[in-house]
């Protein structure tokens, strides 16, 4: 499992309003290029982000899923890229003071060809990805403070 953490400069309470926020998706994940839809309730058990990956005009249209959802805590989500596979991501949230957030998130393929890869590789392949992901996610959380 692929697994970064970032000590997020901004409350709890402002990262987990941008992960509560579905159309803000393709600001923080690296990848995702636009958000066709959210379905109402995001982030609820069920629900999902509809989007596209990819730079234009080689778009993949998919979905991501919310699997577990604990508000101001946790998130899984199960993230589709057909034909590629799917990965099961988990991103937790624990504040360090008043002012700043430990975040973690964990990654792995679990579905499709990808799935076949080696654990090392996909670890060497979502590792830098996630990185620029909490980062981008920092910048978005410190700027709703």
């Amino acid at each position: 499992m692929a697994e970064v953490s970032l000590n997020v400069e901004a409350p709890i309470d402002a990262v987990w309003t941008v992960l509560a926020d579905g159309w803000s998706y393709a600001g923080w994940v690296v990848g995702a290029s636009h958000i066709r839809d959210v379905d109402t309730g995001w982030p609820k058990c069920g629900t999902r982000i509809h989007h596209s990956v990819g730079p234009w005009p080689l778009v993949i249209q998919d979905t991501t899923e919310v699997v577990r959802c604990e508000p101001g805590q946790m998130l899984e989500l199960d993230a589709r890229l057909w034909p590629a596979g799917a990965a099961r991501i988990t991103i937790t949230l624990r504040a360090r003071s008043e002012s700043i957030t430990h975040v973690h998130m964990g990654e792995r393929v679990v579905r499709g060809p990808t799935a076949l890869l080696p654990a090392f590789l996909q670890d060497l392949l979502l590792t830098p990805r996630n990185k620029e992901t909490l980062r981008r996610l920092d910048a978005l959380a410190r700027g709703r403070v």
